[in-house]
């Protein structure tokens, strides 16, 4: 027992701030590669892998195993290789944030007035209301920061001014363009019938409900590889449900679906929609007001 404790107080001898920077640095690491793994396949799978090579540290360091022992010191570099191939979307989808995170300072826009804003909101709000009481199924994705033209082109080219009746029509369920999803930037629908990539997450899977289906999948995933909003009507129970960040947020009714876009949608004060270097400003394309003086 007075050998333990002598180690332990030679260890805190030995600490100073580098190694506490170098503590933290590492728990930082750790907590970031899980908080992206978080609701996610992955987690499974990480679960899997630290199993096995707590299993393989173990029978190598405590049983005498020469040949296991080689095999495992000559494979282990190509399991090294084979993380990156098996954690891929893992790894794309933290790269994507981080992206968004360090050029949302520098290319944050002001999409309109308070007044357009909250108009265009009221004019969703409304639309979304009358599909969930009519049961007909809806996947709206709002344009932030991160373009969209990528699945704009997937769908059908419409540049028009949203309206109830434009929604309305497009998700009637005799339409040709009710299947996909329907992209709006500021107060125009780009297009209609786009196709979006679907959630991986675990979340959908571990709803006791049955009513979370493709379009629920695909709202999550549109959420997760971008910073759009995107609003789903479930066709099965009319249920209204908001997607933003890889997080479902369900039972909203149009006053408060309203209120959650406006709040979403609201320019920050003191930010415009151009880019200020040396002197010369550079418009973001997209939208168009006035600049406060």
């Amino acid at each position: 027992m007075p050998e333990f404790l002598n180690e332990i107080l030679f260890i805190f001898q030995r600490i100073n701030w580098l190694s506490v920077l170098d503590l933290v640095l590492v728990t930082l690491i750790f907590f970031t590669i899980l908080t992206l793994l978080r609701d996610t396949q992955a987690t499974i799978l990480l679960r899997g892998v630290i199993f096995l090579v707590i299993l393989l540290a173990l029978l190598t360091q405590f049983i005498e195993l020469p040949a296991f022992s080689w095999l495992i010191q000559t494979t282990l570099p190509a399991l090294l290789l084979a993380i990156p191939v098996i954690f891929a979307p893992e790894i794309r989808r933290g790269l994507e944030r981080l992206g968004r995170a360090g050029s949302s300072n520098l290319f944050r826009r002001n999409l309109a007035s308070d007044e357009a804003i909250k108009n265009t909101m009221h004019i969703i709000s409304i639309a979304c209301a009358r599909l969930s009481a009519r049961r007909h199924g809806a996947l709206i994705v709002m344009e932030r920061i991160d373009t969209l033209q990528e699945y704009v082109h997937t769908g059908v080219y419409m540049d028009a001014v949203v309206s109830p009746e434009l929604l309305l029509q497009i998700f009637y369920p005799n339409s040709p363009l009710h299947d996909g999803a329907v992209v709006i930037s500021g107060n125009r629908v780009l297009a209609a019938s786009c196709v979006m990539p679907l959630s991986a997450s675990g979340i959908l899977n571990r709803s006791p409900e049955r009513q979370m289906g493709l379009r629920h999948r695909a709202a999550l995933g549109s959420s997760e590889a971008s910073d759009a909003v995107v609003i789903v009507v479930s066709e099965e129970t009319g249920s209204i449900s908001v997607a933003q960040a890889g997080r479902l947020i369900r039972g909203l009714d149009s006053d408060r679906l309203e209120n959650m876009l406006i709040a979403l949608f609201r320019p920050v004060p003191g930010i415009v929609d151009y880019i200020n270097i040396f002197g010369w400003k550079i418009k973001i394309p997209g939208f168009h007001h006035k600049e406060e003086e």
